[in-house]
């Protein structure tokens, strides 16, 4: 399975237009969200194109091809307008052997983590900063912000094919590689 995964979205349809033209370029077979899709957040300066409205059209115009958990921004009225399910608090894919606990990054993290046995990925978005490290036999894989990048970071997503995640901005560049052994 070809796989985009993005996160923190935070109500911009400018930045998810872009995220969206990058998804139709590079045609996985679905797109992971992990969370905070239309609200800004307290803490947060509002997006370039800020309009949630437009992003929960966006969102829905492509409702069979996404996966979703829930972001700390993310509520009970967020799913209302959503057409597809976003309150989960995680997933579980696998990889080549690799289990992947795919979450927002507010409950479950490298401080928290969840169970995970050598050579598992814990997968997050939350920080919107892009990460790849080992953690205690583990690995923690972090896609960054596609509106709202932190840390020096670019906006940008990752695509996990054939046991190889890769990091690209919204230009579709690739700018860092982890492969899975």
């Amino acid at each position: 399975m070809k796989l985009m995964i993005a996160s923190d979205i935070h109500g911009s349809a400018f930045y998810l237009k872009e995220l969206l033209r990058q998804y139709d370029t590079e045609q996985p077979d679905k797109l992971l969200l992990l969370g905070d899709l239309i609200y800004h957040g307290p803490r947060n300066d509002l997006p370039k194109g800020y309009a949630p409205p437009e992003v929960i059209e966006l969102l829905n115009a492509r409702k069979e091809e996404i996966l979703c958990v829930r972001g700390n921004c993310d509520t009970d009225v967020d799913q209302m307008v959503l057409d597809f399910p976003i309150l989960a608090d995680y997933c579980i894919l696998y990889e080549q052997g690799h289990m992947i606990f795919a979450t927002h990054g507010h409950n479950h993290n490298t401080a928290n983590p969840p169970m995970l046995k050598p050579g598992d990925i814990l997968l997050h978005g939350h920080t919107h900063v892009p990460t790849a490290e080992e953690f205690n036999g583990r690995y923690y894989l972090n896609p960054g912000s596609v509106s709202i990048p932190k840390d020096g970071s670019q906006r940008g997503y990752m695509m996990l094919e054939n046991g190889v995640f890769t990091w690209k901005n919204l230009d579709g560049e690739a700018y860092k590689n982890f492969e899975l052994h």
